[in-house]
Formats: C-alpha cells, sequence, structure tokens
C-alpha cells in the first residue's frame, strides 16, 4: 500500500482558534506560511475529509513525508535570510560562509573576521561545541566561545553561524547565533530539531555521512511542521567506499534536492574533501551547478589548528580561491556575496 499524507490550506475565513479546533480533532500540525493556516495531517489521512471540505481552500496530497520542503506543494525555491543576505528564491546569489572550524582564541577568530570583512563577505562560522568522534579531542571553547563569536559581530558586522552539539546548549546556540548550524552527527536529534522549530531563526541542517536524500529532508521537515520553515539543507559528503578521501561529495543528490525540494541548498567541499589541496577545485564545481552558498574553512594556520586542521585553507589559498569563484558563479547566473 502507498502512503499518503496531505497539507491542506484553510479559507482566509478560519479564525486562528478554528483552526487549532480543526487541528486537533484531524490530529494535524498546525502552521502558518505566506499568511495561510495550514493542517498537515499523517499517513493515515488517505483523502481530504468530507468535514473540511467546506473550510479547505486548497489541498496536497502527498506520497511520502516530505510535504512542507516539497516542490509538488510549493513550486518555488524558498527565500531565507543569512543575516541580512537572501539566498534562495529568485535572489541568485551564492552565500560564501567563511572561518575556522573552531573557534580557539580570540586572535584567531578576530583574523579570520578580518579577512572576511577584506573579501566584503558577510558571513563567520566557528565552532564552540565540537562533536567529536573521540573524547580526547578538542571539544571547543564551549560559551566562551559563543561569546567570542558575538564579540565579533558587534566589531565586524558579520552574521554567525554556529553548531548545536546535543540539545542540551541549543538555548545558548540560539540566544548567541543568527543561524544555528544542526551538525552531521545531529541530524536525528530531535530534541534540538524541536527546538529550532520554535525559534525564527534560520537552521542550517547538515546532513548526515549515513543519511539518505528523504531522511535527509525529513530532517527539515521536524523543524518545518513545528511553524519554522526558514531552513537550509547542506549537503556535507556521504560515506562511500573510497578511503582516498574524508567522504564523498554527493552532487548526484544535489541535483535530485534541487529537483524535488524547494529548501535553498549549501555545499561544504571542505569536510567532504577532507584534505585542503582539493577544496579550490571542488568548491568550483559546487559553484558550477548554481548553489545558494558555500561553506568553506579557513584558518590564520592550519597546521595548528585544534580540529580538522587537514582540510582548512589558509587565509591566502581562501582569498584566491574567492576571487576566482566570483567570474564562475556569474557564468551560471549567480552572485559571490
Amino acid at each position: 500500500y502507498q502512503r499518503r499524507n496531505m497539507i491542506i490550506a484553510l479559507k482566509a475565513t478560519i479564525s486562528h482558534t478554528e483552526a487549532l479546533a480543526l487541528a486537533k480533532q484531524h490530529e494535524s500540525f498546525l502552521i502558518t506560511d505566506d499568511g495561510k493556516q495550514l493542517l498537515i495531517t499523517s499517513s493515515s489521512v488517505k483523502e481530504l475529509p468530507a468535514s473540511l471540505k467546506e473550510d479547505t481552500e486548497n489541498f496536497w496530497v502527498m506520497t511520502n513525508d516530505i510535504q512542507l520542503a516539497s516542490r509538488k506543494y510549493r513550486p518555488q525555491i524558498r527565500e531565507v535570510a543569512i543575516g541580512n543576505i537572501l539566498i534562495g528564491g529568485n535572489t541568485k546569489n551564492t552565500i560564501v560562509v567563511g572561518g575556522p572550524c573552531s573557534v580557539e582564541s580570540e586572535e584567531q577568530i578576530r583574523s579570520a573576521s578580518i579577512v572576511l570583512k577584506e573579501l566584503s563577505l558577510s558571513t563567520l562560522r566557528g565552532g564552540c561545541y565540537k562533536p567529536r568522534t573521540s573524547p580526547y579531542s578538542f571539544q571547543g571553547l564551549g560559551i566562551e566561545g559563543l561569546r567570542l563569536l558575538r564579540k565579533m559581530k558587534e566589531e565586524f558586522g558579520h552574521t554567525i553561524i554556529t553548531e548545536a552539539r546535543d540539545a542540551t546548549q541549543i538555548h545558548e546556540i540560539i540566544e548567541y547565533t543568527d543561524v544555528i548550524q544542526v551538525g552531521a552527527k545531529a541530524m536525528y536529534d530531535q530534541g534540538i530539531l524541536r527546538a529550532c522549530s520554535k525559534t525564527n531563526k534560520t537552521v542550517l541542517i547538515k546532513r548526515g555521512f549515513g543519511t539518505t536524500l528523504q531522511e535527509f529532508v525529513q530532517a527539515a521537515e521536524f523543524v518545518m511542521s513545528g511553524g519554522n520553515l526558514n531552513v537550509v539543507l547542506c549537503e556535507r559528503g556521504i560515506r562511500t567506499f573510497e578511503t582516498s578521501t574524508r567522504f564523498t561529495l554527493d552532487l548526484c543528490g544535489v541535483a535530485w534536492l534541487k529537483e524535488h525540494c524547494n529548501l535553498p541548498i549549501i555545499l561544504d567541499p571542505s569536510h567532504a574533501m577532507g584534505y585542503a589541496y582539493g577544496v579550490p577545485s571542488l568548491t568550483k564545481a559546487c559553484v558550477a551547478m548554481g548553489v545558494d552558498g558555500l561553506l568553506i574553512e579557513t584558518h590564520p594556520n592550519p597546521s595548528v589548528a585544534l580540529s580538522d586542521a587537514s582540510q582548512q585553507l589558509n587565509f591566502e589559498v581562501f582569498k584566491t580561491l574567492i576571487n576566482e569563484l566570483k567570474p564562475l558563479a556569474n557564468c551560471v547566473g549567480y552572485t559571490i556575496v
């Protein structure tokens, strides 16, 4: 049997109180999208209930749990704000998010901030809570790192992106940053996803390295079904049989997402490649696809970085790469911002 899910747009004459009652009656999620009240049903609903027909303006029957993120429901790519910059929609912006893997010190994160400012890039990344595979690796500066990121925002005007490791510090992340990054290892953490659904801040979700495209987009649905539609997907590489690179960047998957999903897509060539020598050329391949953004790690001295030293670009290579990306992006109708 084939599953059926449904999005039901209620008529404008239905009050919010009435909509809440209908949602409870039909065991549905209730959210607002572009000013319209929507009921999102479970797979047990096979057709529009007779009791809802008079209250319904439009409805969409879905064959799986990709609903709010589906282009079947919303054909246009959603427009999402990363600070003062809009991506997706018809913007044709490719935003570059730069900075070190981890915030290590004030001197280090300030040096990265200065480079971004010189390149007219507005978005700074840096991990403060690091979900490491070894307990003996650097775990991040925690709240001290968040305070340093805020200091850079105040000093340079940067938009700040940082990663939530688990649900215990998600509220600190929400308080201190502009964009919440849900890392590959946290993509299934419903505590993080549910907390992100209750804020209006943009949420960037990284694909787990063993995750199918369906599972990836369903993580976004957890956030969206809670009312936060400001979601961006990030492809960062999947684990294959190949061991010469850290992961394999799934550009085929990106093509599938562009065709079937209405969310902006950012690519992370740094984590996918795992080695700095291959990041520039892989980044150019990403830009050639016409994507909405890039995450590129850069460090003042990668050889002494406390995490992911092998994949971070030094500042000179990073600057050269950004200058080379601009005409390439223009060739496919996009602008590096």
